[in-house]
This record gives structure tokens, sequence and C-alpha cells, in this order.
């Protein structure tokens, strides 16, 4: 994935779309505080088995935020997506299957895990997580996201992810490496 940053900045947030930075003032056993928190969208994220490679599959995308503090940006995902559509989570997380992923997926194949709370330091969203399987007889496009989104699509086999989910040169999310501990132990 060519990933060439230049002149980045950063800049006063105005007319925000998918967050909002807000100050929280409350008082908590009596004494008065104050919290800086972001009001954000909650999400769904899918593990993705791919029954045939043995293997998950995954995205690769950069990410502004990380980018400040590793000077990459580029960061490996479960498939995901906001939730901001009048759909049903699992619905959500079938058009994100397809969008990113390029896989159609019924919905009665997908298999809630559990919910999170993510960012509670500062945003406190809920995040969905699912899981599914797949093989090549459901591609139905290379995936990529939509919208000028630049997603790689990638693959890791499932002999991996130990070593996957330890080595902290790769950039990974929480979500993730939950999933993907639920599924080493089990699918319980």
């Amino acid at each position: 994935m060519e990933n060439k940053i230049e002149e980045f900045k950063l800049n006063e947030l105005k007319n925000p779309k998918f967050i909002e930075a807000v100050l929280v003032s409350y008082k908590q056993n009596g004494i008065p505080k104050t919290w800086e928190v972001v009001k954000a969208h909650d999400s769904v994220a899918i593990l993705i088995y791919h029954k045939e490679h043995d293997s998950f599959v995954l995205v690769k995308q950069f990410r502004p935020a990380v980018y400040m503090s590793n000077g990459d940006g580029l960061t490996v995902e479960l498939c995901a997506g906001i939730v901001d559509k009048d759909l049903s989570l699992v619905e959500i997380a079938s058009e994100e299957i397809t969008e990113e992923c390029g896989y159609l997926v019924p919905i009665d194949k997908i298999e809630r895990i559990t919910q999170v709370n993510s960012a509670v330091g500062f945003a406190g969203s809920r995040q969905t997580l699912f899981y599914t399987e797949v093989d090549e007889s459901m591609r139905v496009s290379q995936g990529g996201g939509i919208d000028a989104e630049l997603i790689e699509v990638i693959e890791i086999p499932t002999n991996k992810v130990r070593e996957f989910i330890f080595d902290e040169s790769i950039a990974k999310t929480t979500g993730l490496l939950f999933a993907l501990m639920w599924w080493i132990d089990g699918r319980s």
C-alpha cells in the first residue's frame, strides 16, 4: 500500500461531521470536576474467517491520529464502520463486509460476539463485535471501501495469529485483539 503523506498539520475543527468535542462538568462525591470528551458514533466491527484460506480477512488503512504517534499511520483492523444509518447493527456489519472486503454475507451468517466501549478515557462510544466465515463463492468485489476510502484487504493465516497479536511494530486496534483472543479461546 502506497502511503505518501505530505503537508500534515493540525487545524481548528469547524462543523465536524463525525465527532463533537465538549467539556463535561459534574460533581463526584460532592467534588466539582470537569472532563474533556468526544461525542462520537457507535460502530460495528467484524472478525472475518476465510474458510478456504484458513486465515482472517482484515483491513489495512491510514489513520491520521495514529500517524501523529508513529509517523506511519497505517493500522491493521477488523472490517468496521460507524453506525450512521437507520439499519440494524447486523445489517450495517453486512454492508461493511461487502464494501471493505468484497464478500456478500447474509445477515443470518453473522454472529454477534459482544459489545464493548472504546476510547473510554475521552469518548466511550460503543462498538459491537461480530464474527462471520467466508469463502471465495461469496466474493463480489476486491473490496477497498467506498467514497475514496483507501483500504487494503489483507489476510493473516491462523497459524500466525499469536505472533501477529504480539507484534508491536504493527499498529492494531484493541477490538481486533479482543476478537482474535475470543477466537483463540474457542469462540466461547
